[in-house]
């Protein structure tokens, strides 16, 4: 998402599950479970490379 208000943003998903709140909770749930995988898979492959005892913080 680019710098438009959160109330857009929300307005835009609600929008696209057809005006269903909960159908627009479940895929900001599901979107939320990738994307905490997705970062556990680069701190481990940060991790792996030795990042994170370097005291690293490209990750945050």
């Amino acid at each position: 998402m680019s710098f438009r208000s959160n109330d857009t943003a929300i307005d835009e998903i609600v929008a696209r599950c057809n005006g269903d709140l909960r159908g627009a909770v479940r895929a900001l749930l599901l979107i939320n479970e990738h994307l905490e995988t997705e970062l556990a898979k680069a701190y481990a492959a940060a991790a792996d490379q030795g990042l994170a005892e370097r005291g690293g913080s490209a990750l945050h």
